[in-house]
């Protein structure tokens, strides 16, 4: 299949990733949380594409704070978590797992129920060659989301441990926002002889985030704390600050004490 992607930094104090998904053959186009409706907006009219669908990845206002000035542009229909109609206004489909969304004639994106950001948060995992995953705040490069605002942590490890740890090691990962910098140096904190994640730093330091890196689960794998719960170092690290972690923890505990750590950082 044919997809178009455009990553759009929103250049805001929040450091929003937002996207637009075209279909090479028809120029459809889906706008994943236009925050910044007028950039969505732009690139659309850059491309000869034409908004026709919005998908909202859960109901926080820096992913769906967008959606009116783009359907009053465009006409487009909001789609969402089956069960976020009440926090997002004019919902015209709701979404619930295994569900496609199918954008022109080329595109076709799965959706996942990743709840544990929030409990309507969703994924999107393109049918391409190489896949993609839209992880809005479920998965950033190096990290996770929080559980600050309507999540769940035993959620949130019951996604990764079940879900995105399951998929293809070359599928590309697409965040909600650019926290990779800070996030890498939290790996470094917590497992100082990461010597990926280091040199991953000193590359993405100070890059150009309107031509941002994009990582795989395969380079998540290693220098995202969050799906290196097992390792050996990372367990050491944590007893520093966790004296009574068990000698062979299970993978949930070490995932909530790093997020429990991440929270403070």
């Amino acid at each position: 299949m044919s997809m178009l992607v455009e990553q759009i930094w929103t250049n805001n104090p929040y450091r929003n990733f937002n996207y637009v998904i075209a279909c090479s053959e028809t120029g459809e186009a889906l706008a994943i949380d236009p925050l910044d409706s007028s950039k969505c907006l732009q690139v659309a009219k850059d491309r000869g594409w034409e908004i026709t669908q919005i998908l909202n990845t859960h109901e926080h206002h820096d992913h769906t704070g967008g959606n009116s000035a783009v359907v009053a542009a465009t006409g487009a229909k909001v789609l969402a978590h089956a069960a976020a109609g009440h926090a997002i206004e004019g919902m015209f489909r709701g979404l619930i797992a295994g569900d496609i969304i199918k954008v022109g004639k080329t595109v076709e994106l799965e959706t996942l129920d990743t709840p544990g950001h929030t409990m309507c948060h969703i994924c999107l995992l393109s049918h391409t060659d190489q896949p993609a995953l839209f992880s809005g705040d479920t998965l950033f490069n190096a990290g996770a989301g929080n559980c600050h605002n309507g999540g769940n942590l035993k959620s949130l490890f019951q996604t990764f441990s079940q879900q995105l740890n399951l998929l293809p090691e070359n599928t590309l990962i697409y965040p909600g926002h650019d926290y990779i910098e800070n996030n890498l140096q939290f790996t470094l904190n917590r497992e100082p002889d990461n010597t990926f994640a280091a040199e991953l730093l000193q590359q993405v330091s100070g890059q150009d985030v309107n031509n941002a890196y994009v990582s795989t689960l395969q380079i998540e794998r290693k220098i995202n704390t969050f799906f290196r719960l097992d390792n050996m170092s990372v367990q050491a690290q944590l007893r520093t600050k966790f004296p009574n972690l068990p000698s062979c923890p299970d993978e949930e505990t070490v995932f909530s004490a790093l997020r429990e750590l991440r929270n403070k950082w």
